[in-house]
Formats: structure tokens, C-alpha cells, sequence
């Protein structure tokens, strides 16, 4: 299969219906989170109060929820550590340009052993260093607000509208969506599901507990095929 033909066959789309209803979820999560840290702030027309890395981070909890990427700890953790890193970057590199790079490097090695990777928390990290006179000025309280509030408030808009609207988050690997086919058992054990993972050579967007329901939903559909 070619480049392109991995591309653009690949599942990245969701069905109309679920675009929607993902697509609500970030206009209602982003409009609580813009009012609650407005109120909160006690400064409406402050530009930092609802800071751009927030969209980014409402596209993962409402429209792929179920993504490492997207759970609280990543979003809650990522957006901290890229938010210190990015300010101890500008207070300590007088080039912006390489404290911005900087920042975002070390930003994700830090998430990385932490266990929080969260994409637009890059984004924090540069927004602490190109932000303006505005974020530069508030130093480490930077970390407060928004960036804590609006993570805060954002994951907990994500919590409520997603289990909501039949969505787990925090998520949790479920059972298959056809009750009638029974789970095969297998005589593997979790750690063995971890070490495939670690073997494959690639970070991968998928948890071991939803790796072992895929695993066994699709040795269960190979032994009905086989039994008919």
C-alpha cells in the first residue's frame, strides 16, 4: 500500500452524527470555560482568560474523548510542565526564538517521563515565551491562570457533556458492542499486552485494557467464522 493509499484510507473521520455532537460539545465546553475563568479572573476583557492552546485541547476531549492524549492527566499535567518549561525558558534564554524551541523540546521530554503527553500543550510552551508583554509579565502565575483554570474547567466540561452524551471519560475500556458474541478466553496476561506494546517500536494512541477488548472481540468474530 502506498503513502497515499495509508492516508487516505485511514479511520480518521467520524460519522456524521458524532461530528456534531463533538462539534457542540467544544462550543459549550470552550463558552463555560471563557465564562467560568472570566468570572473567576474578574476580568472579562483580559486576552489571556481563554488562551488558543484550549481549542486545540477541546478538539481531543469532545471529538476523540477516548484518546490517551485526551484524558485529564495528560491535558491537567501537559499543560503545567509546558507552562513552567516555557516560562523558565524565557526568563532564562534572552532569544525568543530559541527559547521557544526550547521550551517545546523540553516540554515533551518532560511529559514524556511524566506520563501526561498532551499536543497542544506545546503550544502553552510557546505561548509562555511569544505570548507578549501581557504573559511575559505574569511570570509563573501564568500557570494559574489561564492555564490551570482553563484546563481545569475545560476537563470537567469534557466529563460532564461526554458521559452525557454516552461518551466514558475518564476513559475506560468497554465491552464490545454486540452483547451476543461472547469474549474468547485467552491465556494472556496484561503484561503481556504491555510488551507488545513496548515491542512495537511506535508510540501508539491506545491503552493495553482497550488493546486486550479489541484483541478478544476479533478472536471471538475469527471463532464464530469458523464455526459456521
Amino acid at each position: 500500500m502506498s503513502t497515499f493509499q495509508r492516508v487516505t484510507s485511514a479511520r480518521i473521520f467520524a460519522e456524521f452524527g458524532e461530528s456534531l455532537r463533538a462539534g457542540l460539545g467544544i462550543v459549550l465546553g470552550l463558552a463555560l470555560t471563557g465564562l467560568v475563568s472570566g468570572a473567576i479572573a474578574g476580568g472579562w476583557n483580559s486576552p489571556v482568560l481563554l488562551i488558543a492552546p484550549m481549542g486545540a485541547s477541546a478538539v481531543l476531549l469532545f471529538g476523540v474523548p477516548a484518546s490517551l492524549l485526551a484524558q485529564p492527566r495528560a491535558i491537567i499535567g501537559g499543560n503545567l510542565i509546558a507552562a513552567f518549561v516555557g516560562v523558565s525558558a524565557a526568563r532564562c534564554i534572552p532569544s525568543p526564538f530559541l527559547a521557544s524551541t526550547v521550551a517545546v523540546g523540553v516540554s515533551f521530554a518532560a511529559m514524556t517521563i511524566c506520563r501526561c503527553v498532551h499536543p497542544p500543550s506545546g503550544a502553552i510552551a510557546l505561548t509562555a515565551v511569544l505570548g507578549g508583554p501581557q504573559v511575559l509579565a505574569q511570570g509563573y502565575g501564568f500557570l494559574a491562570i489561564p492555564v490551570a483554570l482553563n484546563s481545569l474547567v475545560l476537563v470537567l466540561a469534557a466529563y460532564a457533556y461526554n458521559n452525557l452524551t454516552g461518551h466514558s471519560y475518564p476513559h475506560h475500556a468497554h465491552l464490545p458492542a454486540h452483547p451476543h458474541m461472547g469474549l474468547a478466553q485467552t491465556t494472556l496476561e496484561a503484561s503481556d499486552y504491555e510488551e507488545v506494546l513496548a515491542d512495537y517500536g511506535e508510540v501508539l494512541d491506545i491503552g493495553r485494557e482497550d488493546l486486550e477488548v479489541l484483541f478478544r472481540e476479533l478472536l471471538a468474530r475469527m471463532q464464530e467464522k469458523a464455526g459456521n
